[in-house]
C-alpha cells in the first residue's frame, strides 16, 4: 500500500487536498511535477518534483538509509554502495551513536507544501533504546534538480545530554567504475592575504583527502562540486556560518566516493525534550562543466533559500563614505549626497564614524548637529535609500555597553581596525542586547540598508560565566548568536535590507544567503583584487552576492567596468572633490551599469578565460535565457596581446544575432553557431582597457 500526499488536513481538507494533488499531478510538463509517495508497506519514501529522485527507506532491520538520487532528464544515478549502509543520519550524542547502524521505529510521517514552490517530507524517528527522537525534512522546490535536507535530534531521556559531533553531509556513493575531479571556492581570507576566491579543481583519489575549510574568517566558501569523467556531476552546499570541516574522498580499490561535512568543535548541551538542529544541506545534480555546476547552484538559491532581492531594480548602484574614512560630518555628506542623487545613484551609505564610538551606536552629535534622522530624510528626499555601518559584534573598551557590562566580551578578541573588543553573541544578553540596538537605529535613524561589518562574525568564547556552554562556541556564536540578531531584526523590520560584511567576503555560506540580499567580496580593493574575487565568487554565488566597494581613484572605463559586473557597484570616490567631466563620465558609466544589471542578477555565468592577473585579456560573460542574449566584459591586463577571440556561450546554434561592442559602437551580424564556434574578436588597444560586447537576438528572426 502507498501513501501518497500526506498533507496535514486543513479547512476543508480533502476536497483541498484532492485539488492539489490534481493538480500537480496533470499540471503541464513545464510546470513542476511533485510526486512525494510513501509505500508504507516496504517504509520506502520515493520523492520527486520532475528534475530528480530521491529514495529513502526503514528497512525491516530499522535502519534509516539513503538509497538514490537521480537526475530525471538523463538517468544519471548516485547510488549508495551495495556493500554499504548510507544514512542522512550521524550524530554523537553522549557516548551514543545515532547513524546507519541505528535501529529506528517509524512515529509519523507526513508531507506538506512549504513556501517559495516547495514540498517537504518530515520523517519522525525514534530509536530502540528510545533515547531521542529525530526528525528528518526532505524538500524539493519546483523545477530544480535539487534535494534540500536537515535533521533534528530531540533529547527523550530524563537526564541532560550533550551532542558532541553531527555530520551535515554525511554521504557515501558508488563511483560506478569512474574518475573524478573536486571543485571548490576560497574565500577573501585574511583581507585577501591568504586567499582571494581561488577557484581550485582537483583529482580525486584515496591518496588525495579534498578538504573544504569553511565558515566564518576561514579559507573557502560553504559549497563543492565533484563530477567525472563524462561531467556527470554533483554539488552541495551547507548552510552554517560557524567552521566546519568538509572532505571528499575517491577510493577507487572499493569502488566509493566519500563526503562528511562535520561542524567543528560542537559540544550542545540537551536539557530533557530540547532539541539540536544540524543545519540544513542541499545537494544537486549536473550535467556539464563547473559553470554549469555553480548556475544550478545559484538558481537552487535564488529559488529556494536566498534572502529575496529587495526590488526589481536590486543590485543597486550605491555611494559609501569610506573613501573619506571617518572624517565625516553633516555639511561634507550633504554635499556628496546632492551629487551621489545627481549622478543617478540609488543607495547612499555612512561607513564607520557616524557613530560616537564603537558599540555606542548614537549618532555623533559634533559631526551631526541637525540629527542624523534629519540627514537620513534629507538623503530620502533625493529620492536615494539610506544605509548605515553596523559593526555590530564589536565595542571600544570605553563604549558604555563594556564598562557596565565588563564581562559581555568574547573570551578571544579579533581586535577590529586595532581598537574593537569582541562581543559573544551567543551570551543571552548580548544577542538580546543586539537585536534590541538593531532596531532601535533602524527606527531612530530612518535606514533603509544596514552594513554589517566585522572581524569575525562568529566569536570564540570559553567564558564560563556565559549562558552558552564553553566548549560550544563555534555552534552557539553562530545559531544562538549572529543568526538569532540577524533574524530577529528581520522579523521586526522586515523591509530593511543586510549586506554582510566580515573582513570582506570572509563569511561566504549559504546560512549568510538566506539572511543577506549581498555580500561583499573584496573590501576596498584594486581593480585587479575585485576582479579575481568576482571571478571566484560567481561559481558558487549568484552574482548579486559579489558587490564591489570602487576605491576613491581616478575614473577610466578600465576602472569603472572592473566594479560593473555583479552585484551592487559601491562608489567610494570623493564626489565633492571631482571635476566635472569626470562626474559626467561616472554618470555616463552609472547609466551603463542599470541597463545591464538585472540581466547580469539573472543570467548565467560563463567564466571565459582563467582567472584574472597582469599581463592578460580575462572575461566574463553572462547570457540571459529568457532574453537570449549575453553581455562580454572583457579585459586587458597590461597583456601583450591586443585583441583576443571569445566564443560566447549559451547561444542558441540557429539564431542570428546582433553583435554590438560599446567602446566603438561597431555592429555585425552573426549565427549563434557562429559566435559559439569562430567567436568574437575583441581589440583592446589600450594595454590597460576593458570593452564590453552586447550579443542580442535578431528581432525578426524565428527562435
Amino acid at each position: 500500500m502507498a501513501d501518497t500526499w500526506n498533507v496535514p488536513t486543513r479547512r476543508n481538507g480533502w476536497w483541498r487536498f484532492l485539488a492539489t494533488a490534481l493538480l500537480l499531478f496533470f499540471a503541464p510538463a513545464a510546470a513542476a511535477e511533485f510526486s512525494f509517495v510513501h509505500d508504507a508497506g516496504q517504509h520506502l519514501w520515493t520523492l520527486s518534483n520532475g528534475q530528480v529522485e530521491a529514495v529513502f527507506q526503514l528497512t525491516p532491520e530499522g535502519y534509516f538509509l539513503f538509497r538514490r538520487f537521480k537526475l530525471l532528464g538523463n538517468g544519471d544515478s548516485w547510488t549508495a554502495p551495495e556493500n554499504a549502509q548510507v544514512s542522512p543520519i550521524q550524530l554523537q550524542v553522549g557516548s551514543s551513536y545515532f547513524d546507519a547502524n541505528t535501529v529506528f521505529t517509524l512515529i509519523s510521517q507526513s508531507t506538506q507544501e512549504i513556501p517559495r514552490a516547495g514540498y517537504r517530507q518530515i520523517i519522525v524517528l525514534e530509536d530502540a533504546e528510545g533515547l531521542g527522537r529525530i526528525r528528518v525534512e526532505l524538500e524539493m522546490y519546483a523545477n530544480q534538480p535539487v534535494l534540500r535536507s536537515s535533521i533534528a535530534f530531540q533529547n527523550k531521556q530524563a537526564v541532560p545530554v550533550m551532542v558532541a559531533n553531527a555530520d551535515m553531509l554525511p554521504l557515501l556513493l558508488a563511483d560506478a567504475g569512474q574518475t573524478y575531479q573536486s571543485f571548490r571556492v576560497n574565500q577573501f581570507a585574511g583581507g585577501g592575504a591568504v586567499a582571494n576566491f581561488e577557484p581550485i579543481a582537483e583529482t580525486l583519489s584515496r591518496d588525495n583527502l579534498v578538504v573544504i575549510d569553511s565558515g566564518a574568517y576561514r579559507t573557502q566558501c560553504s559549497w563543492l562540486a565533484l563530477r567525472d569523467q563524462n561531467n556527470r556531476g554533483l554539488f552541495a552546499g551547507w548552510e552554517f556560518d560557524g567552521r566546519a570541516w568538509t572532505t571528499v574522498q575517491h577510493a577507487p580499490d572499493e569502488g566509493l566516493l566519500r563526503l562528511s561535512s562535520v561542524i567543528e568543535s560542537l559540544n550542545r548541551p540537551l536539557d530533557p525534550e530540547e532539541e539540536f538542529a544540524v543545519p540544513p544541506v542541499f545537494i544537486g545534480a549536473f550535467r556539464g562543466d563547473w559553470d554549469e555546476a555553480g548556475y544550478r547552484t545559484q538558481r537552487f538559491v535564488e529559488a529556494a533559500i536566498a534572502m529575496p532581492a529587495p526590488e526589481s531594480r536590486f543590485p543597486y548602484i550605491a555611494w559609501d563614505s569610506w573613501g573619506y574614512g571617518e572624517a565625516v560630518d553633516e555639511a561634507l555628506l550633504r554635499r556628496n549626497a546632492q551629487i551621489a542623487a545627481s549622478l543617478g545613484i540609488e543607495l547612499f551609505i555612512i561607513d564607520l564614524g557616524w557613530a560616537r564610538q564603537l558599540g555606542d551606536w548614537e549618532a555623533d552629535p559634533k559631526k551631526f548637529p541637525s540629527g542624523l534622522r534629519s540627514f537620513s530624510n534629507f538623503v530620502h528626499s533625493l529620492g536615494m535609500k539610506f544605509g548605515l555601518h553596523f559593526a555590530l559584534l564589536e565595542a571600544s573598551p570605553t563604549a558604555p555597553v563594556l564598562r557596565q557590562n565588563p564581562d559581555w566580551s568574547s573570551s578571544v578578541d579579533n581586535n577590529y581596525l586595532g581598537i574593537g573588543v569582541s562581543l559573544c553573541a551567543s551570551h543571552r544578553p548580548v544577542r538580546e542586547w543586539l537585536a534590541r540596538e538593531a532596531v532601535r537605529i533602524i527606527d531612530e535613524y530612518n535606514v533603509d540598508w544596514m552594513l554589517q561589518d566585522g572581524e569575525n562574525m562568529v566569536k570564540q568564547c570559553t567564558k564560563t560565566t556565559h549562558t552558552h556552554d564553553p566548549f560550544d562556541s563555534n555552534y552557539s556564536n553562530s545559531v544562538d548568536g549572529l543568526n538569532y540578531v540577524l533574524d530577529e531584526a528581520l522579523r521586526q523590520r522586515p523591509g530593511v535590507t543586510w549586506e554582510n560584511c566580515e573582513d570582506g567576503g570572509n563569511m561566504m555560506t549559504f546560512s549568510m544567503a538566506r539572511r543577506y540580499a549581498t555580500s561583499i567580496t573584496a573590501d576596498n580593493a584594486d581593480v585587479m583584487t575585485t576582479r579575481q574575487a568576482m571571478f571566484g565568487a560567481t561559481y558558487p554565488f549568484p552574482p548579486r552576492y559579489t558587490d564591489r566597494y570602487m576605491e576613491d581613484t581616478s575614473l577610466d572605463t578600465y576602472t569603472t567596468r572592473s566594479y560593473m559586473f555583479g552585484g551592487p557597484w559601491i562608489f567610494m570616490n570623493r564626489l565633492a572633490s571631482m571635476s566635472r567631466l569626470d562626474l559626467d563620465f561616472a554618470a555616463s558609466e552609472i547609466r551603463i551599469y542599470k541597463t545591464l544589471r538585472e540581466k547580469i542578477r539573472d543570467g548565467k555565468v560563463f567564466h571565459l578565460t582563467v582567472r584574472p592577473a597582469e599581463g592578460r585579456i580575462d572575461a566574463i560573460e553572462s547570457y540571459h535565457a529568457a532574453s537570449d542574449s549575453a553581455v562580454v566584459f572583457v579585459y586587458r591586463a597590461g597583456a601583450a596581446a591586443a585583441s583576443r577571440t571569445l566564443r560566447v556561450r549559451g547561444l542558441k546554434a540557429n539564431r542570428m544575432y546582433t553583435v554590438r561592442f560599446q567602446n566603438t559602437g561597431q555592429t555585425y551580424q552573426a549565427s549563434g553557431s557562429q559566435l559559439s564556434t569562430a567567436g568574437v574578436q575583441v581589440n583592446l588597444r589600450e594595454r590597460y582597457s576593458a570593452e564590453i560586447v552586447y550579443v542580442d537576438p535578431v528581432s525578426a528572426n524565428p527562435q
